[in-house]
């Protein structure tokens, strides 16, 4: 499901778990285990990244629509402490996009520090107006943290998924590459901030998201979006969505 690969100082923590990496609660509790791990014990930078042409598809809808309301909660809470940790990591976390990354997908990479994407025929953002979901308030507030709050409003109540190209365009990834360097080029990325005094660099790197990471501490994201997943409208959306997955 994940594997660690070391390169010096830099640790990438890489999603392998077929098909498209997509998030259930034992997949958020492992990586939110394994980015507490590596930064524990010696990574001076972060690289996450995803399979082939897959960064991550994003929730594993069929497996979550058999939750109660109960473990839905825990999920989502489970959810939104894994991106808090990620965008208050002690060092930096860079995402290699290696791939399509929708919904799930980008707030992943939303919540690192530097997003390098592959370049192609991949498709990228928060669609998850589409399946009847809102998106929560502080994933809202990082898409507008990188784009604006026009162009984060606009591609949200959409739910418009685009390409890396538009993406790169917008500020919602740093760098495009060719998909057999996105990895190479995230750890290149990533090795070069370790070389910096890391006490002055990643105290500046926080200071600088302060006021997101205050919202991410405050805000009561789990409860409203586990409410919102079970009203009528969100569950039909969502068994459509189920159906056209097994169809």
């Amino acid at each position: 499901m994940l594997k660690v690969i070391e390169h010096g100082a830099v640790f990438e923590i890489r999603m392998d778990k077929a098909p498209a990496n997509a998030m259930d609660m034992a997949f958020i509790k492992a990586l939110h285990a394994v980015h507490r791990e590596v930064c524990g014990h010696g990574a001076a930078a972060v690289v996450i990244s995803g399979r082939p042409g897959m960064f991550s598809g994003g929730l594993d809808v069929p497996a979550l629509m058999g939750l109660e309301h109960a473990a839905m909660l825990e999920f989502w809470v489970g959810f939104m402490d894994l991106m808090q940790a990620l965008a208050s990591s002690p060092v930096p976390v860079t995402a290699a996009i290696t791939g399509h990354s929708p919904a799930g997908g980008s707030v992943l990479a939303l919540h690192c520090d530097y997003r390098v994407a592959a370049a192609g025929d991949f498709k990228i953002g928060l669609n998850e107006v589409q399946v009847g979901l809102p998106v929560p308030s502080t994933i809202g507030r990082m898409l507008a943290s990188l784009v604006g709050p026009r162009k984060a409003q606009q591609l949200t109540m959409q739910g418009k998924l685009i390409n890396p190209a538009q993406a790169l365009a917008l500020g919602m990834v740093d760098e495009l590459v060719e998909p057999e360097s996105v990895v190479a080029r995230a750890v290149e990325w990533s090795q070069q901030l370790a070389s910096l005094p890391p006490i002055a660099m990643n105290t500046t790197r926080l200071q600088a998201k302060a006021d997101l990471l205050q919202h991410l501490a405050d805000a009561n994201d789990a409860q409203v979006t586990t409410e919102y997943w079970f009203s009528d409208e969100t569950q039909a959306a969502m068994k459509a969505l189920v159906a056209r997955l097994q169809g």
